[in-house]
Formats: C-alpha cells, structure tokens, sequence
C-alpha cells in the first residue's frame, strides 16, 4: 500500500510498520489534500489525531505501538510495561501503552496511552532500537520507582537479572546517575557486589529477612553445580557445610520444574549435600523460624556459632 508515496516517505512507512505521521507526510511533499483524500477513500486509516496507517485491515502490536509514540511527538519514547515488553521484561502486553516525553512538551489525553513527564528523557533513550524506547536498564528502575512496595521494586530488578537481559553493574550505574530513587536503599543492596547472584525477590527477602539479620553465614548465591552430565544452581549453597537452601516462588519455579528440583535434592543428597526448601509463606511470615532452623542444620554441619535473634521478640534465644 506505499507504492504510491514519495520514496523518503515510503521508507520510513516501511521502517515504521506503515504507520506516518502528518508532518512526516507534509515534510516530504504531500499536500494536505492528498492526505484528505487518501483517508476518504479509504486507502489510510486514522489512528490517532494526526498519525495514519497507510494500509488497510487491522494493525499489528507494533504498528499500534508506533502509532502511539508518533501520536505523543518528537522526543517521545515507549516506556514502562511498554518497553518491558519489547524487551522480554514481561511476557504479555499491558493494556495500556505508556510512553515517556521531555518536560518541555504538552500533550493532551491520548485515548490508551498513559503519558510520564521526565527530566532526562533523551538520556534513557535507547540510541538504535525501534520503536524508541527506553533503555533496559532505565525501564526497570523506573518500573521499580513506581512499585507499590519494596517486594515488586526487587522483583523487576531480579527478573531482568535472572532473564540474563542486563547486569548488576548497568543497573548500579543507571541507578547512581539519578538523583532520586524511591527504593534506593534496597536496589543498592541488591546491586551491590556481595549479593551477586540473587535472581529473584524471594531470594532477597530470605538474605533480608532471614540470614543478614540473624546473623547466619552469608551463602552463595545462584551457585552453578555438576552433577553428573548435568549442572544446576542452588538458589544458596553453604558450601562448607554442605547445606543448600532453596526457594520456592511462583516466578522463580514454575510448577512444572517440580520434577527436576526433585532430581537435583536428590543428587545433592548423594553428594552429601543437605537440602533444606521454602517457600513464600516460610520467608515471609515465619523468617525467625527459618533462620532457627537453618542455624540448628549449619551447627550440626559444623558451624561453631548459632543465630542471632534479629529484635526482643525474636523467638531464638
């Protein structure tokens, strides 16, 4: 359907998933008559105030999605859900499309489209991806800002860490060049060389909740094993005192891998490696019980201290 557009313009409908804008099409010679009547007859649809789709039928996730960040205007970029799913940060689209403008910009209400205002937009652009978006390493900090509570900031951090989409140092460098994080405590723990390896929010209550304010050995995380033809990762391995400790969430282990966390205890077990599991309700409702237990198993192994009770109500005495 671009085979009649001026070239410059049909390469960037091309480019844009066939979707332009009104001042893309002016700037490259069209009149505003022929637009007019393109729409008329039929051969464009209009998407939004002064942004067309030059082709018939419906539009495609990425055609909807040009049209929107076309629609808020120059400096404009996807952001948020948005950019975290075209980055694989989630795996389904949110309903709404959010795109991120510079403060010097106005836009009226989009239909659709949740419209962010910030200071460096320019600077957390992506400079080559398309659509534009923001990069990786911005979309999780602003995601995390704008959490509810201190769980879901970690969780967008650990996903894009366990989903091996960026690194501890990106997001610890993203981090410092802002001047305000609302959770800024907290993701410089986790950003923080000590904690390599933690790769999801559970993991990150157990060191908060449980083993820095017990007092207990500091494990290592996500430690890569082989076991016979096959390798593993224990979400916390006390290597020297041959204990591992897995955590259970629904992000970090979907039910069907139940079977090969049987298969990997078990050949711990032959190894002489103990395996002790929790899930989300031992780490966060009961974290002193944990970390009494996992104590009374890391003395019986050999550890010559015992838990600390982390307040006065702290059932380890």
């Amino acid at each position: 359907m671009t085979n009649d557009l001026p070239s410059t313009l049909r390469d960037l409908a091309d480019l844009q998933r066939g979707v332009i804008s009104r001042r893309q099409a002016l700037s490259a010679g069209m009149s505003p008559e022929a637009i007019k009547g393109r729409i008329e007859r039929g051969k464009w649809q209009r998407f939004h105030k002064g942004v067309y789709g030059v082709f018939t039928g419906p539009a495609d996730r990425q055609a909807t999605l040009w049209a929107a960040v076309l629609r808020a205007g120059q400096g404009a970029v996807l952001s948020y859900q948005t950019a975290a799913e075209l980055d694989r940060l989630v795996d389904k689209p949110s309903s709404l499309i959010h795109v991120t403008i510079p403060p010097s910009r106005r836009l009226t209400a989009v239909p659709g489209v949740v419209v962010h205002v910030k200071l460096d937009a320019e600077r957390a652009t992506h400079p080559a991806r398309l659509p534009p978006r923001t990069r990786l390493e911005e979309t999780v900090l602003d995601l995390a800002d704008s959490s509810a509570n201190v769980v879901d900031a970690v969780d967008w951090v650990t996903r894009a860490l366990g989903r091996r989409l960026t690194t501890q140092d990106q997001l610890r460098q993203a981090l410092n060049l802002r001047s305000r994080h609302r959770w800024r405590l907290d993701l410089g723990c986790i950003l923080s060389p000590d904690l390599a390896g933690i790769h999801s929010a559970l993991e990150y209550r157990y060191f908060r909740d449980v083993e820095r304010p017990h007092a207990l050995p500091t494990g290592k995380r996500q430690f890569r094993v082989v076991q016979g033809v096959r390798s593993a990762y224990r979400d916390v391995l006390y290597n020297e005192f041959a204990l591992a400790v897995e955590l259970d969430g629904r992000v970090a282990h979907p039910g069907d891998s139940r079977w090969f966390d049987v298969w990997r205890d078990n050949a711990s077990a032959a190894d002489g490696v103990v395996t002790l599991r929790y899930g989300y309700r031992d780490i966060t409702a009961t974290p002193c019980v944990v970390a009494a237990q996992v104590s009374e198993v890391l003395r019986s192994r050999g550890w010559s201290k015992s838990a600390q009770p982390c307040s006065p109500t702290c059932p380890i005495s």
